[in-house]
């Protein structure tokens, strides 16, 4: 099946975030650290033309650090780019945060005059909860579920660095449908936009493919079948998750690798590397 989740208000977002942008120094952008390219929009490179940006690869601790270090590597090549891999949940994670911003507007040093940086990310991402760590206390909305945040919010961070929330939001390209199937697999895509059974099956070949060991440890597999239906089947049976007559309860299968997946439960995963697979 094709996913697609895509809000009709992405024009208006669009106008926004351009008019904002002139009120801004640097941006933060912030990525998937498992997902660097699923979890960019494409919009937003081209409207920052030559601002600084510092890259933030969110919830680090959930993706293979290799992997991470590479995408470290490939954004830095930008001279007018820092990247830093945080989980923003984690204040020690992020306390470079301001210097690294300071560090990409010299311009705006001295006595009264801020850095003005923008939070910016797809749904989910992490932009609020990277707002509350910075700030110590919980005033951006936070929620686990894509698109919480819907109106522009500003902070002062310290009488250096001002922050504002992204004015409206910023939604992942999904016509790159490998793309899709990440962010699905991922958590970052509402479950109402695709079917569970199909990205479990996608989520299953990935892991298959790239994370055997993994795979095959998480759930005491001796052997990987060769088909994504077969390897759910295989957690089904291992899990205990039989029907009447002995047959696997499969959606209880998708369901459970999911949310292991998502949670970290697998081990660490990437699912996007700088170089094409």
């Amino acid at each position: 099946m094709t996913i697609n989740w895509f809000p009709g208000h992405m024009n208006r977002a669009r106008r926004e975030l351009a008019e904002a942008l002139t009120q801004i120094d640097v941006v933060i952008e912030i990525l998937d650290a498992r997902l660097p390219r699923s979890s960019s929009n494409p919009m937003l490179t081209e409207l920052r033309g030559e601002k600084p940006a510092l890259t933030l690869l969110n919830k680090a601790d959930l993706a293979d650090p290799t992997v991470t270090q590479s995408w470290l590597q490939f954004f830095e090549q930008d001279r007018k780019r820092s990247a830093l891999a945080v989980d923003a949940n984690d204040r020690s994670s992020i306390k470079g945060v301001p210097g690294r911003c300071r560090a990409l507007a010299p311009a705006r040093q001295g006595p009264g005059r801020r850095v003005r940086c923008m939070v910016v990310g797809i749904p989910n991402v992490g932009k609020s909860t990277l707002i509350n760590t910075l700030l110590g206390r919980g005033i951006a909305q936070v929620g686990d579920r894509p698109a919480v945040t819907r109106r522009a919010q500003r902070f002062e961070l310290d009488d250096r660095v001002s922050l504002s929330d992204t004015p409206g939001v910023l939604w992942p390209k999904l016509e790159d449908q490998e793309g899709a199937y990440r962010l699905a697999a991922s958590g970052a895509v509402g479950e109402a936009a695709f079917d569970t059974m199909d990205v479990a099956q996608y989520a299953a070949g990935f892991l298959a493919r790239t994370y055997p060991e993994a795979l095959a440890e998480r759930y005491r597999l001796e052997t990987l079948p060769t088909e994504p239906l077969q390897i759910l089947e295989c957690i089904g049976r291992r899990r205990g998750f039989l029907q009447r007559g002995g047959v696997v309860d499969l959606e209880r299968a998708a369901n459970t690798l999911l949310r292991e997946l998502r949670s970290g439960a697998m081990g660490r995963i990437s699912f996007d590397r700088p170089a094409p697979e």
